[in-house]
């Protein structure tokens, strides 16, 4: 092979490798796509995203459908957004959407709104078709003691000056749970609220109970109402089974205490027999010591003898009387 056609080749492979670093760094069918669109944006301000690390095509696309929008927009911004970490194209349709539905959105606020974590979207969607949000089953006591379930549907649109720092869905939801737990359990009996359900709906509707949520509430529409269990009655028998088991306590304690303090007497009784007992086996011993030393003469001790003689005679009759009142029977 000639020289210069070696030359040429290498030449030719050069320019090929070029061009495909070219068009892999930089992106040219997207600068051409941005020109056709009529997009004014320099190919270096493209190599500079890939520089800076960003997609060309998140920031471009977006500036595109901007740009036919109408919309006041430039790459600076939408740059530094993704940079931040937000999501260009979710903010872009918003803001197309919100132009659409006249509501006076900036993109600075729609960013504030991404960044936060939101669907700024959606939120635009639900400003102009506004979300029911349905609650479970919610049960309340009315005052006769009768538990009512009720389940509501709230229908609210999105408030987009609270969307940043307002509360969501599930803080809804527990203010109208709460709000109809209170509206039941102020109610004198279940049937009043059978009759008017509505009168929860436009009671729980007066207490504000959108203040602080990133939601504005237009109804609160009762759904379902059930009765549930005899709420009263259940306690009511609780507390008498309660009240039964302190009293049976009560009466095991006192009659605990009666039984030690029977056994306390018996070892009482038994204590002072034991002292008799003691006593007199001293008699004997006493009485000696008493004709020993001669207090005592012989005639005193045959008197002592005579008088418990005579005492045991008194209580054997005494005995015998007791035994014949008591079996009459026997006695005749």
């Amino acid at each position: 092979m000639p020289t210069g056609d070696i030359f040429f080749l290498i030449i030719l492979g050069l320019i090929i490798v070029a061009f495909a670093i070219l068009f892999t760094f930089v992106p040219v069918m997207l600068w051409i796509s941005a020109l056709a669109a009529g997009v004014r944006i320099g190919i270096f301000e493209l190599v500079g995203m890939r520089l800076r690390r960003v997609i060309p095509a998140r920031v471009v696309n977006p500036l595109i459908k901007a740009v036919k929008a109408g919309l006041d927009l430039n790459t600076s911004k939408l740059e530094g957004h993704y940079l931040a970490g937000g999501n260009v194209d979710r903010v872009v349709n918003a803001l197309i959407a919100a132009q659409r539905a006249n509501i006076d959105l900036s993109f600075e606020r729609a960013a504030a709104i991404d960044l936060a974590g939101r669907d700024v979207l959606e939120a635009v969607q639900m400003s102009v078709n506004p979300k029911v949000i349905e609650t479970p089953f919610i049960a309340g006591v009315a005052m006769d003691g009768i538990e009512v379930k009720a389940k509501a549907r709230i229908t609210v649109r999105a408030n987009i000056d609270r969307l940043v720092g307002g509360a969501g869905e599930d803080t809804v939801i527990a203010r109208v749970g709460e709000g109809i737990v209170s509206t039941i359990g102020s109610a004198s009996n279940h049937k009043k609220v059978l009759e008017n359900p509505d009168m929860i709906s436009q009671t729980v509707l007066t207490k504000g109970l959108d203040a602080g949520t990133a939601f504005e509430i237009l109804s609160i529409d009762i759904a379902d109402i059930d009765i549930g269990k005899n709420i009263g009655a259940e306690l009511q028998t609780d507390q008498a089974e309660a009240d039964k088991k302190i009293a049976q306590a009560k009466a095991e304690e006192r009659r605990a205490m009666a039984v030690a303090k029977e056994q306390e007497m018996k070892a009482k009784v038994e204590e002072m027999r034991a002292k008799v007992v003691e006593a007199e086996a001293e008699v004997p011993m006493a009485l000696s010591e008493a004709l020993r030393s001669g207090h005592m003469g012989v005639m005193d001790y045959v008197n002592y003898q005579n008088i418990m003689a005579d005492t045991d005679m008194r209580d054997s009759i005494g005995k015998a009387t007791n035994d014949d009142d008591n079996n009459p029977k026997h006695g005749k």
